[in-house]
């Protein structure tokens, strides 16, 4: 397993975290990557081909919310291309860059780690507008890569309110109970279900 991380520090422990946890020293491998710096994705690719040859599962959950992102309507260039090259550009290069790897697999999947924010079916409230249309895009690339390769799994899913960094303290959802769908996607849902939007392993409009 790979963890990947822009904090080299940050991502470090906690793969060394989880190789405790699981009482194995090899299970989990630290991968530096900034997924909105497209060298930085080359060199991640780079490194991986150096340990492996072979990727059965991709998880685009990198993600950013911006402190400024309030106001369509005032909302700057900066802002929202920051947004957009991270929550969704970001997901699609790193699909490119390690479908090599995934053309490997017997049983690809790609999850992209979206938000019930980017629903267009019950209309925007307001919130954070940039980061919910960066979603939107997202599900929008989602539908695109599973188009283009009928033989994977490519699904986005919408993990709830987590208590995160992102999330704060006050989120409805531990982060177990945010991952759970998530794994699900990656690990035991039927390869046959791809190009949807899921929540607690449940269909939900785009």
């Amino acid at each position: 397993m790979f963890l990947g991380s822009r904090n080299a520090e940050a991502g470090r422990a906690a793969a060394r975290k989880l190789n405790r946890e699981w009482k194995d020293q090899e299970s989990v491998f630290f991968l530096e990557i900034d997924i909105a710096e497209q060298e930085s994705i080359q060199r991640a690719a780079a490194e991986f081909a150096r340990q492996s040859n072979r990727l059965d599962v991709l998880i685009n959950n990198a993600g950013i919310l911006l402190d400024d992102d309030k106001d369509i309507l005032t909302t700057t260039p900066e802002i929202f291309e920051a947004t957009l090259r991270t929550n969704t550009l970001g997901a699609l290069l790193v699909s490119q860059a390690f479908l090599p790897f995934l053309r490997k697999s017997d049983a690809p999947r790609i999850v992209n780690v979206s938000s019930g924010g980017g629903q267009l079916t019950d209309g925007a409230d307001g919130w954070a507008p940039g980061y919910c249309i960066s979603k939107t895009a997202l599900n929008g690339v989602t539908v695109q890569l599973a188009a283009a390769l009928p033989d994977f799994s490519v699904n986005s899913v919408c993990p709830g309110w987590v208590r995160t960094n992102m999330g704060g303290a006050n989120a409805t959802r531990s982060v177990a109970e945010g991952a759970s769908g998530i794994v699900w996607l990656a690990a035991d849902a039927p390869q046959s279900e791809t190009g949807k939007f899921w929540r607690d392993r449940k269909v939900i409009p785009w």
